[in-house]
């Protein structure tokens, strides 16, 4: 596979894992807060970086059927959330290739806004 460069996000409102401060994502690809994740409050994102994403699984959810991946900081190899890969709802699409981090297990690493 070869070496993974870690990319660094710029600007304000960058979660990053809470164990390492890898960069994951930006505030401006939130396109909700309102889910759950496995330990608790989660955020759904349009992109992500410096993740490693796991075997595809089907897991039932509260919404159904999804065919998911769990994701790990590229930093650590903590897990930090999961990726949607399939929904087997029609109403439930919107989330195929988006991404759900874990509130717990991330932080803000510019320090400057509320998540």
């Amino acid at each position: 596979m070869g070496y993974m460069h870690k990319v660094f996000l710029s600007g304000k409102g960058i979660y990053g894992c809470s164990n390492c401060e890898t960069h994951l994502s930006k505030r401006e690809n939130v396109t909700s807060r309102q889910y759950t994740g496995q330990f608790g409050r989660a955020v759904l994102l349009g992109n992500v970086v410096n993740v490693i994403c796991g075997e595809e699984v089907k897991r039932s959810m509260t919404t159904g059927l999804h065919i998911v991946q769990d994701i790990s900081c590229m930093g650590c190899k903590k897990y930090v959330g999961w990726a949607y890969v399939k929904a087997f709802k029609p109403d439930q699409r919107f989330k195929e290739g988006q991404f759900i981090l874990e509130r717990e297990l991330i932080h803000d690493v510019t320090r400057d806004w509320d998540y």
